[in-house]
């Protein structure tokens, strides 16, 4: 049997019971709510979570109740932002409607009310939730061509087409990035994308294990190899044959082991500890680390060999903090996990908490990220999460002004060309791809002192 399609909801803030009823009656296709205050249309947003509302800017008609009506705009996108409201005015009231735009409202009209105009309207701001809604389905999803790795980043996406590349061919690749960036998910993705997909991937983390422990940790060791050696142990290195193994951290190797561990990348066969034959083993090796490498080799605390040996190609992972758009969708990836983990149904972010995630630097990178949306989904109370739930400084909006971007990216080059040429106004205007007296205008325009350049 075919279920009815649930209409999709409407939100009327209105305090005059004749239009009430009229819009009621008319909007009759949707599930239509009805709030005759601010403290209802707040309470009708939080419980029916509409996606369009229609509101009577004037709560009741007077300045006071403007203001009341500005009020309820705020509050209604503070705990929805995605929200479309439709502002209703008087005749003679444009400039309250817009202001009321700029705050955030979707759209306008002024009374008296053409039900058939509004109605066209509602359709349409009904239409553009939903679009965005799919955009936000879309961008949470949306992954690079790597599985488990999301971004849009340009550089994070052509860390992702080296990966592709290299991954086929069985060379040692050298991850390098800040902590918390995601070397050990690189890592993977090299090996899931590898002919070895279907073997072992072993990690070790080479600054987690003692020094005395690490040889046979990595290598393994006979029966009465050393005290406590009751049987034998077969190491990291043979546990991942056919496979990949792993080395994070490998810049805190220490520098007796890395001469063990460049004969084994050379020859490709171990010796467990306490043993006397060699072992082949077939493994690819991936290695990571945080630390610069080739400073540690100028320092003669890296062997500079064995710096050659694992760095056949080498991947770097941009910071989150330079990674373009890509805070944002991985929030909102993570978000998703998380509340699928914990079972809590929490819609996306406020206003305010997208511009701190975006403002914010993350010098823990993507595992601070993580942490925050984790402590986020625990603490919230509303259907989005706050500031104060991911614990993150208020920041200002962002700016994201085009025309200010363009006229700020138009000065520098003109600076910049007029720097070149050594002040002369021809040769910069050549090099610009302009006529000298538009160039001439540009100067006076940005107030810019050729002296000075």
């Amino acid at each position: 049997m075919n279920q009815t399609p649930k209409k999709p909801k409407l939100l009327i803030v209105e305090d005059d019971p004749g239009l009430q009823s009229q819009l009621r009656w008319h909007f009759d296709q949707y599930d239509v709510i009805i709030a005759g205050d601010r403290e209802n249309a707040i309470a009708a947003i939080r419980r029916e979570e509409p996606q369009v509302v229609i509101q009577d800017l004037g709560l009741p008609p007077d300045e006071e109740g403007v203001e009341e009506g500005f009020k309820t705009i705020q509050d209604t996108l503070k705990l929805a932002p995605n929200t479309k409201i439709v502002v209703v005015t008087g005749y003679h009231d444009y400039n309250n409607a817009l202001r009321a735009v700029a705050l955030g409202a979707y759209d306008f009209y002024q009374k008296p009310v053409n039900t058939d105009t509004l109605d066209l309207i509602v359709q349409r701001a009904h239409q553009m939730a939903a679009l965005e809604e799919e955009n936000r389905r879309l961008q949470t999803t949306a992954q690079s061509p790597l599985s488990g790795i999301i971004a849009s980043d340009t550089n994070m996406l052509a860390v992702c087409r080296t990966v592709e590349k290299v991954s086929p061919v069985d060379v040692t690749c050298l991850v390098l990035g800040e902590s918390g960036t995601g070397k050990e998910v690189i890592a993977k993705a090299i090996h899931n994308l590898s002919p070895r997909a279907n073997k072992r991937f072993v990690a070790i983390n080479c600054a987690a294990v003692p020094e005395n422990l690490m040889e046979s940790e990595l290598f393994g060791y006979e029966k009465g190899a050393f005290t406590g050696a009751t049987k034998r142990t077969i190491g990291k290195v043979e546990v991942a044959n056919g496979g990949t193994l792993f080395l994070d951290e490998i810049g805190d190797m220490p520098l007796t082991l890395q001469a063990k561990l460049l004969r084994f990348l050379q020859e490709r066969t171990i010796e467990r500890l306490g043993g006397r034959d060699e072992i082949v083993v077939d493994v690819r090796v991936v290695c990571a680390t945080n630390k610069n490498l080739t400073e540690m080799v100028a320092e003669k605390t890296f062997r500079e060999d064995l710096y050659y040996r694992i760095s056949e190609i080498v991947v770097e992972l941009p910071p989150l903090r330079d990674r373009v758009g890509d805070k944002i969708l991985l929030a909102r990836h993570i978000l998703s996990k998380y509340c699928d983990a914990q079972n809590r149904k929490i819609k996306g972010f406020t206003a305010e908490a997208a511009t701190a995630i975006e403002s914010y630097e993350w010098p823990g990178n993507v595992r601070e990220l993580e942490n925050k949306i984790k402590r986020a989904v625990i603490m919230a109370d509303e259907k989005n999460i706050t500031v104060e739930d991911l614990a993150l400084p208020h920041q200002e909006d962002l700016s994201i002004n085009l025309r200010q971007v363009r006229q700020e990216a138009e000065k520098t080059a003109i600076i910049k060309a007029i720097n070149l040429t050594g002040g002369q106004i021809s040769s910069a205007a050549k090099y610009l791809g302009v006529t000298r007296p538009t160039l001439y205008d540009l100067i006076k325009k940005y107030e810019i002192n050729i002296n000075d350049q």
